[in-house]
């Protein structure tokens, strides 16, 4: 469900990740989006699940840190690969010193690319990890049934990101979300 943009298109937060999408390949197993990243020491996304997703990432340059939920951070060098499958909640980020850089791949795309367009837009809105609540609440909320941000509390999640939802539909702050794509439910 990608909606046609022009590759390679590239998305960069205030927190020092910048994600470029190379390309979308068909394959029998659904298109896959081609991807690079480049995140600062230190910095990547939060503990969340991708639901019809697998994601890959191998180590270009630098040391990337990630963790499955409930096990030990673990490490991958120049040449490596990790694979998170779909369902399966994780969390990256760079274990180094100097940039690191991988190559890898989401499959199928799905809504991946607006998705993450949104949020790190919404965190250069407040100019932190926490993203702007109106944008966040919509984004996490629509697409609930393809991405979840495993850590964030239950109450958050079933009652404050519903609420801010609502409230932001009723007072016209979605208007930048016009061509928002259908969520994926399966």
């Amino acid at each position: 469900m990608t909606k046609q943009i022009q590759f390679p298109h590239t998305i960069q937060n205030c927190l020092g990740e910048k994600l470029t999408f190379i390309r979308l390949e068909q394959d029998s197993n659904g298109d896959k989006l081609i991807v690079e990243n480049e995140v600062l020491p230190g910095v990547g996304p939060v503990m969340h699940t991708h639901f019809f997703q697998d994601e890959a990432l191998t180590v270009v340059s630098g040391k990337v840190g990630y963790q499955i939920s409930g096990q030990a951070p673990q490490f991958a060098e120049v040449g490596e690969t990790v694979v998170f499958k779909r369902g399966t909640p994780h969390r990256f980020w760079n274990a180094g010193n100097e940039i690191l850089h991988c190559k890898g791949y989401i499959q199928p795309a799905n809504n991946i690319i607006y998705f993450l367009s949104g949020i790190f837009n919404a965190q250069n809105k407040t100019g932190s990890e926490r993203p702007e609540i109106f944008d966040s609440a919509f984004l996490l909320t629509r697409y609930a049934s393809e991405f979840d941000m495993t850590e964030m509390p239950f109450l958050i999640k079933k009652v404050v990101l519903p609420i801010t939802f609502a409230i932001g539909k009723l007072t016209g702050k979605y208007d930048h979300f016009a061509d928002a794509p259908p969520a994926c439910t399966a």
